[in-house]
């Protein structure tokens, strides 16, 4: 079937709540997608950051062939291997204690919130109790993660959404301090802020967080789902902080394409919060997902990817850095690591895209004026290279 057909059966079918760019994806090697015209792509999107390990990695998809051939689904009323395995993985990377394997990041976030409002119902007895969040985050499109997500043009048509969730200013401890009440039970935040225009967090802002969480007994939440996984030059973000959450959010390149997210808590959390009845999943935990994500960090292990992404990743900061010195419309570079942005001043940065996207290179944005690039953690120097010529010509 062509291009313009397919691109027509889905615009028959599936419901329009995207403005899908004009190529249909075919497969993908490395770090390069094609299309159904044969058109090669260098992709530094990599689906929105979840295909860390680039396309065609042997060891991933035979782990998913041989696990298709055994078992794809059970639900949570048994056990299952992989997703014991999937969670000890999880839980030995990041130093915490207990996992719920989600379907998604949206969904993990929904349970992070579930837990930190019970653990505080079971420290009081109230049912009242406030989160809060911060301005410019993005956290999912469910009611729960909606209400949290600090952006009223995502809010607006959906009101009202859950209550008692308050917004400060990220990056400003003062801000924060100033929306804690006695019901106060969370805090959740980006360690790097994604959708709002790349922001890392500062270390005296996080570290100013943590402490204030530790004084009054109140839940810190770090979404990681794009941060996480290797992304920021450590397996999560927050561990350049010298920091440590309550609960983590995780998913995006935790399978690598299949569907899985997580929540991970720590162990004074994990007593004391969800017991059995208070939350579940059909589909979540699934012996294929699991076998996804235990790959991962196999992988990630083996192929020492966390080292590669360190190295790869000052190669990138500095040539991005010679753009906005090159070009003035190009006005700074923010970013971790793999997780890198172009704020573009004077002209619309979904131009600079579409450009792109005709000269063979993916890349995406990120709010009204960042040019974004998370591309596979896989990428060589010499991508990087190809990159910027392919950039430099879309300009």
């Amino acid at each position: 079937m062509k291009a313009n057909e397919i691109m027509e059966k889905a615009e028959n079918y599936v419901l329009h709540t995207y403005n899908r760019y004009p190529v249909v994806l075919d497969h993908g090697k490395g770090v390069r997608l094609y299309d159904v015209e044969g058109k090669e792509y260098l992709d530094f999107a990599a689906g929105i950051a979840v295909f860390a390990l680039g396309y065609g990695n042997e060891t991933y998809d035979q782990t998913l062939k041989d696990q298709i051939d055994r078992l794809i689904h059970t639900s949570n009323l048994y056990y299952n291997e992989p997703m014991a395995d999937a969670a000890e993985k999880l839980v030995k990377a990041s130093g915490m204690d207990k996992v719920f394997f989600t379907n998604s990041g949206t969904e993990a976030i929904e349970g992070a919130l579930k837990a930190a409002r019970k653990y505080a119902y079971l420290r009081d007895g109230h049912s009242d109790h406030e989160i809060i969040a911060m301005n410019h985050s993005f956290h999912g499109r469910s009611m729960g993660a909606l209400s949290v997500t600090g952006n009223t043009h995502y809010q607006d048509p959906f009101r009202p959404l859950i209550g008692g969730i308050r917004f400060a200013d990220f990056n400003d401890l003062e801000s924060v301090k100033a929306q804690i009440t006695e019901k106060t039970c969370a805090i959740i935040l980006e360690t790097v802020q994604g959708e709002g225009g790349i922001y890392p967090a500062d270390p005296e802002f996080l570290k100013g967080v943590r402490a204030l969480c530790d004084e009054k007994d109140i839940l810190l939440i770090l979404d990681e789902i794009q941060c996480g996984m290797g992304r920021t030059g450590s397996m999560f973000a927050w561990q350049q902080y010298g920091v440590k959450p309550d609960i983590m959010t995780c998913a995006k390149a935790l399978g690598c394409g299949i569907p899985v997210g997580a929540f991970v808590l720590n162990q004074k959390t994990a007593e004391h919060s969800l017991v059995p009845g208070d939350h579940g999943t059909t589909y979540g935990g699934n012996p294929l997902a699991c076998a996804a994500v235990s790959a991962v960090f196999d992988i990630f292990e083996k192929e020492k990817i966390v080292d590669h992404v360190q190295q790869v990743s000052a190669y990138l900061e500095k040539q991005l850095d010679e753009l906005v010195e090159k070009y003035e419309f190009l006005t700074v570079r923010r970013g971790k690591g793999l997780m890198q942005g172009l704020v573009v001043s004077g002209r619309p940065v979904g131009e600079i895209v579409q450009q792109a996207l005709k000269n063979g290179l993916l890349v995406i944005t990120a709010g009204s004026d960042v040019l974004r690039m998370v591309p596979p953690l896989v990428i060589t120097e010499a991508d990087v290279d190809e990159m910027i010529e392919k950039l430099e010509k879309s300009f």
